[in-house]
């Protein structure tokens, strides 16, 4: 549900106003990277302003994520540590639990030592 409401609220309407504006601006450009010769430069293409405009964004949205995706690499690192330190504390807690079970094996009594995993409360 929330989803069709996002796709007719927001992607209908923002799909419409970039082709509203690929429309209107469809008169070419060129686009030079010969930065000392303006009048005929060696490196030109002409292309549609909306062409340029959106490869520009493109490029933008792409450089803007491997950036992020580079500076967050602290945390995924130590994401990967802590995931390691719970498995193997996850294993060190199976391990006491079946040598704990060896030494009782007497009927399971509400006051039985048993270890277990317990969820932090905050999360």
């Amino acid at each position: 549900m929330l989803r069709k409401l996002v796709f007719w609220l927001i992607l209908v309407p923002l799909a419409i106003v970039i082709l509203m504006f690929a429309v209107a601006n469809r008169e070419l450009v060129t686009v030079s990277f010969d930065p000392f010769d303006p009048t005929a430069p060696a490196a030109s293409v002409s292309v549609p302003l909306f062409v340029l405009v959106f490869v520009l964004v493109i490029a933008g949205v792409i450089i803007g994520g491997v950036a992020a995706w580079l500076r967050q690499s602290d945390y995924r690192r130590a994401a990967r540590r802590r995931d390691a330190d719970v498995m193997a504390l996850r294993r060190e807690i199976e391990v006491l639990n079946s040598k704990l079970g060896d030494k009782f094996d007497a009927p399971a009594a509400d006051h039985t030592a048993r270890l277990a995993y317990r969820r932090p409360a905050n999360g």
